[in-house]
């Protein structure tokens, strides 16, 4: 029964870090977005603007999700042992839950816009999402790099204060 234990933590961690990949993938994805969307300034009700905006909140809500059920159910449902990593978690999940109720608020103002945009408060509501997410994910960082023991292979995360 101890030759499993170690194996059954080998796998749990590949399976965690696999995770984490594709958390930081969606991420990224969401960030690409985040830019292509800042550059369409000074935003304007036209197809292109609502249309990349629509694609940036499905990414967003798919990257927020994804991050709650990959890495922090895992610590709610009490599945992390490491004092170290819940210590971390108990400290930063608060913020996070805060960077989340922004995310939610702006997807429901902008996900269902159709040809109905008001772009004139998309500039101030995406610059203050932008340091929402700027947050979140120096939080997330600090977490997936205790989680991993290392930082995750988004080296090149993109600025966001457009």
């Amino acid at each position: 029964m101890l030759s499993e234990e170690p194996n059954t933590m080998v796998e749990r961690r590949t399976q965690s870090h696999s995770l984490i990949q594709e958390l930081v993938a969606t991420r990224n994805q969401m960030l690409s977005l985040f830019t292509h969307l800042a550059e369409l300034k000074p935003f304007q009700a036209d197809e292109d603007t609502c249309e990349v905006l629509q694609e940036f909140c499905e990414t967003l809500v798919d990257y927020t999700l994804q991050a709650h059920l990959n890495l922090y159910r895992y610590i709610e449902e009490k599945l992390e042992k490491r004092k170290k990593v819940l210590q971390l978690a108990e400290q930063i999940y608060p913020r996070i839950l805060a960077t989340t109720e922004m995310i939610s608020a702006f997807n429901d103002t902008y996900e269902e816009i159709n040809d109905k945009l008001d772009a004139s408060h998309l500039e101030q509501n995406l610059s203050r999402l932008g340091e929402a997410l700027a947050t979140r994910i120096e939080l997330e960082d600090q977490l997936i790099e205790v989680l991993t023991n290392r930082m995750p292979s988004a080296d090149n995360v993109k600025s966001l204060n457009s």
